[in-house]
């Protein structure tokens, strides 16, 4: 019997892991996965956890019986496969109040949701003090006993960690993953029952399963989200994914939602938005500057692919590498995005690591990776930005899109002084009609005065596409000056986080929200 109670400190600690790790995803659908997420759902599981230790040391002392140690992880299995069908109609009610940033509704949701875990979570806490209780024959043997437990609890919250992230929720998302841990512990509770007790004592527990498939029927179906306009969702290893038709604009959103990652029409090339930005970077180097001039591109942050269609349009079929760390979006560019052109190659790859294994030089390297309150910080360092100059053709230019507070400039700030650390000449232009900003850097020493100059000389040839032009003309119109330099980010220290979440909380309280286009 010892075995089958070391297996199953194994299987419960696996589970406790799986829980966590989707409980995240569960979350971040909505709520995203920023590091204040993160650190509310870890913080609240370990004191989940914690609890459940104690109540389990006394537990055991007073019931040392491995029906009771049974009995409770079935409790434990069967609550864990509630908490996503009971917590469904909740997310989808605040995902709803996320498209309008109900804070009040939100804060509410969240609680809520993460008040669900701290049955399932505690009760599994009790398994391996329960367990050593049950292990330990003689005081001798309790320095080795607890430790071996504690080991294979930890070993199997090593493959927990691992397993809902790399395989099930990407094969049959959070939900079902939550069922399949639930059901699989479920199994070897039922078991360790029939074991320890008899069968026909652990037969009367075959409900659980049944009442839990029963819910599952209920609940489970349809869309995980009920935005209008949905026409696709998914969930892979790294975002929920989220397709949205309005008036004809295909658009993708990630995860909470806020914000449009790639906009796609077939009849129409100009968004407004900030991915048309990237193509006036190479205007600032002294003119004449041709279009002819830009070689190749390089993207980070391909997402569904509008920047490079739109360059496709403006600069030809120059070969553009994309580089999308999450190749789920890869494919739902190339099915709902049009992005089929053939001189662009989609990298499913981390941008940094993809473009130091590159071995081709860029005229454009755009980074569209930032978006508050996800910042990439390795894509922000002074040695990224030197990597990215390494791989810039002598007039090369990198620009980034960075996202502010209507108030709060305090990372474009950060970015251009770090900039500044590795190119000669940095510029800065807002976005009209958003809370974005494109800071374009170049190899070379420019100015303002040379991308106006150029935009004269690309209206006298008559035969640049417009889109070009208005890039270029709202880059002169909406040119800011350069801040006072801040802070330096290097790979040993880049305060990201600090930054971002104090410009997320000014960007909530100040009520002034950017509309889903």
């Amino acid at each position: 019997m010892k075995r089958y109670l070391y297996f199953s400190v194994f299987s419960s600690g696996m589970t406790t892991l799986a829980v966590e790790l989707s409980a995240s995803r569960l979350l971040g659908n909505v709520f995203g996965t920023s590091n204040l997420v993160w650190a509310s759902i870890i913080g609240l599981i370990l004191i989940y956890l914690t609890v459940g230790y104690f109540i389990g040391g006394r537990i055991a002392d007073r019931h040392p019986h491995h029906d009771k140690f049974f009995n409770i992880m079935l409790w434990g299995a069967f609550s864990s496969g509630l908490v996503p069908l009971v917590s469904r109609p909740v997310l989808r009610f605040a995902a709803n109040a996320f498209d309008t940033l109900q804070m009040g509704i939100l804060l509410g949701s969240f609680l809520a949701v993460i008040i669900l875990f701290v049955i399932p979570v505690t009760l599994l806490g009790t398994m391996s003090p329960f367990a050593i209780r049950l292990a330990i024959t003689t005081p001798e043997e309790a320095g080795e006993i607890s430790g071996r437990v504690y080991a294979i609890s930890t070993l199997g919250s090593f493959i927990g960690t691992f397993l809902p992230v790399l395989f099930f929720i990407p094969l049959v998302g959070t939900t079902y993953t939550f069922l399949i841990f639930s059901y699989y512990l479920m199994t070897v509770a039922l078991i360790g029952l029939g074991l320890s007790v008899g069968w026909r004592k652990a037969i009367r527990w075959v409900w659980m399963p049944f009442v839990l498939a029963v819910f599952t029927w209920i609940w489970a179906g349809g869309v995980f989200k009920s935005t209008a306009g949905q026409i696709y969702e998914t969930e892979s290893g790294y975002n929920y994914i989220e397709v949205l038709e309005r008036e004809g604009y295909t658009m993708l959103r990630l995860n909470e939602g806020q914000g449009v990652h790639s906009i796609f029409h077939p009849e129409v090339l100009d968004y407004e938005g900030p991915w048309m930005q990237f193509l006036a970077a190479p205007f600032f180097n002294s003119p004449p500057y041709e279009p002819e001039n830009v070689k190749s591109i390089a993207i980070v942050g391909l997402a569904a692919g509008t920047t490079a269609r739109q360059a496709t349009a403006v600069y030809g079929p120059v070969p553009i590498d994309g580089y999308e760390i999450d190749p789920k979006i890869i494919e739902v560019g190339q099915e709902y995005f049009g992005m089929n052109i053939w001189n662009l190659d989609p990298i499913a790859q981390d941008g940094r690591w993809g473009l130091s294994k590159s071995d081709r030089k860029y005229s454009i390297i755009a980074v569209d990776a930032y978006r508050p309150p996800y910042i990439p910080w390795h894509l922000t360092t002074r040695e990224f930005f030197e990597l990215a100059r390494s791989h810039l053709t002598e007039d090369g230019v990198v620009v980034i899109n960075v996202g502010r507070a209507p108030n709060d400039r305090s990372l474009i700030d950060a970015l251009v002084t770090t900039m500044q650390t590795v190119f000669p000449s940095v510029h800065v232009m807002d976005v009209p009609g958003s809370f974005n900003s494109m800071v374009y850097a170049t190899v070379q020493s420019t100015t303002i005065e040379n991308l106006a100059i150029n935009l004269n000389n690309l209206i006298v040839r008559g035969d640049v596409h417009p889109l070009l032009l208005d890039s270029i003309f709202r880059v002169l119109a909406n040119s800011k000056p350069l801040p006072q330099p801040t802070i330096v980010f290097t790979d040993d220290r880049a305060p990201v986080e600090w930054i971002v979440n104090k410009m997320v909380l000014s960007y909530m309280l100040s009520g002034d929200f950017e509309e889903l286009r």
